[in-house]
């Protein structure tokens, strides 16, 4: 399993429920990465995408404890353990947020695509610094690209410890 994100320069990836930055090369990249896959995700992830609606060409999987909230267009489990058993039915398997999400998630991914933007978004979710941690290490850093008037650079990072489910 992988991981995909943007994040500024404090590892900030949201607020009010939504992306920080407009970037075309970074949703380029998203698509190419997680197309003809599967993502999961946490509900408010789900709810914020246009309409509410599912990634196209993607099974979504998406977590929601409410037991009562159920949808024909995505795969809805209520548990960790619903996950864990949803999720080892596929191969290509992408985290796309939320915070929480993330956070939770992340001891399972072998590998993590940052999108790191050179500036400051004004955040009120992080993702966890993998910089920070000890059990991650940075493998890749794109050369600098300029988008919409920011600098980006693309990097991979590789899980040294990943705990399976």
């Amino acid at each position: 399993m992988k991981a995909i994100v943007a994040v500024d320069k404090k590892w900030g990836i949201g607020k009010n429920n939504d992306l920080l930055f407009n970037i075309p090369e970074d949703m380029k990249f998203f698509r190419e990465k997680t197309n003809n896959s599967t993502v999961c995700m946490g509900y408010n992830t789900l709810l914020s995408f246009p309409g509410s609606k599912p990634l196209k060409n993607r099974v979504n999987i998406v977590l929601n404890p409410d037991k009562n909230v159920n949808r024909d267009d995505c795969i809805i489990v209520h548990s960790l353990d619903e996950l864990f058993a949803e999720l080892k039915k596929y191969d290509n398997v992408f985290v796309i947020g939320g915070a929480m999400f993330y956070k939770t998630m992340l001891p399972y991914c072998e590998e993590v695509y940052v999108t790191k933007v050179d500036a400051d978004g004004e955040a009120t979710v992080f993702y966890p610094n993998l910089d920070e941690n000890e059990n991650f290490e940075l493998v890749y850093t794109s050369e600098p690209i300029n988008s919409n008037g920011l600098t980006i650079n693309f990097t991979t990072y590789k899980n040294k410890k990943i705990q399976s489910f």
